[in-house]
């Protein structure tokens, strides 16, 4: 049997992570294959504690340091009470959002810089890190005006920083999809969603030589 991987879903705020993620789950079940779903910030206790903090409130609530420091805080109790655990035990794991996310929308978007984050997570992290990135790429009008007609109000905080906050963040999401080219496969998430769960399929099992079907 194949070790167990971990697989994370990226990209802006409306670009289908959610449902992506549930439907691929729903395809590795089907083919017999154990599966934690799990997001960021959030997956465990503290880490969703965390997450309450960070994706409500105001734009401005957090100065971007501390805010990346809230986010990596909570990514090291996920990955250590949940993730790591879960992948020890056999299953797979699929997360909405991992490291890229902080990287893109703190490190970058927000100035932060990534060479000091990049060395934390070193730090803490080590080695430890997906084995296959799905990014679902759109542009950032259209996945904003998603993201509101989706009306999660309690968790906008992100959704209003403004286009060329989330410009920003498409543009360093295609960077870094170019930089790690063997981890991360860049998905069109304009199409439609079964057209997108097909490509995300397809992408896992040449990826882990695996049969999946789309569920």
């Amino acid at each position: 049997m194949q070790r167990p991987r971990f697989i994370t879903l990226e990209g802006g705020e409306g670009a289908g992570k959610s449902t992506q993620i549930k439907r691929l789950a729903a395809a590795m079940e089907a083919a017999g294959l154990p599966v934690l779903v799990t997001r960021e910030p959030g997956g465990s206790p503290g880490g969703e504690a965390i997450r309450g903090l960070v994706v409500s409130g105001a734009v401005d609530a957090w100065e971007p340091t501390t805010e990346a420091l809230l986010f990596m805080t909570a990514r090291y109790d996920h990955l250590t009470t949940r993730i790591a655990p879960a992948l020890a035990a056999g299953s797979w794991v699929l997360c909405d959002r991992f490291y890229d996310s902080t990287f893109i929308y703190q490190g970058i978007a927000k100035q932060v810089g990534t060479a000091w984050l990049d060395q934390l997570y070193s730090m803490f992290f080590g080695n430890q890190g997906p084995d296959l990135t799905l990014l679902l790429d759109l542009p950032p009008e259209e996945g904003l005006a998603r993201a509101e007609a989706r009306g999660n109000v309690a968790e906008s905080r992100f959704e209003q920083m403004g286009l060329d906050y989330h410009r920003q963040l498409r543009e360093g999401f295609l960077r870094l999809a170019k930089t790690h080219a063997a981890r991360i496969h860049t998905i069109n998430a304009v199409d439609d969603a079964e057209t997108v769960h097909a490509a995300i399929i397809s992408a896992v099992n040449a990826r882990f030589n695996l049969q999946l079907t789309p569920s």
